[in-house]
């Protein structure tokens, strides 16, 4: 798999009919190792270890309601009374991060209006704080700590 701009992650592998596999921490089982979970669980290892990120306060492929669509958040995260506080969209190293993704991941914030949104390539990560008595997002120069969240 690609190197990636996070911290080296301790994950844990294994081969099932042929194919590897890397056991999700937040979803508590394996899941095949695509490049885009290659990121996503590095990713997590980060908020967790560097960020301070609860584990109980994220969760991996959440279901959402848009429109007539249901569609799913690569991370939620979320604060000690369930509500989220931010979502987070992962793309394969290889996949660029455009303004088509930033307007997917606003679409998925539609039923949810979180005040973060995070997107990351693995090689790239980018965080945007939604005021939504403005209407204005900010890019932020980093990603926040949990604390910095709440």
């Amino acid at each position: 798999m690609t190197a990636l701009n996070l911290p080296p992650a301790p994950l844990r592998t294994q081969s099932q009919k042929g194919r590897i596999q890397v056991f999700d921490v937040l979803r508590k089982r394996y899941v095949a190792l695509t490049p885009e979970e290659w990121v996503r669980q590095h990713f997590v290892h980060f908020l967790v270890s560097l960020k301070k990120y609860p584990e109980g306060r994220m969760g991996n492929e959440i279901s959402l309601q848009v429109g007539e669509m249901k569609k799913r958040c690569d991370t939620v995260v979320y604060d000690q009374n369930a509500h989220p506080l931010a979502i987070i969209e992962y793309k394969a190293p290889s996949v660029p991060i455009t303004q088509k993704v930033f307007d997917q991941t606003w679409r998925y914030n539609l039923p949810l209006r979180v005040p973060y949104i995070i997107v990351s390539n693995g090689l790239q990560h980018f965080c945007c704080h939604i005021d939504y008595a403005t209407g204005k997002g900010q890019f932020l120069a980093d990603i926040p700590s949990y604390d910095e969240l709440t």
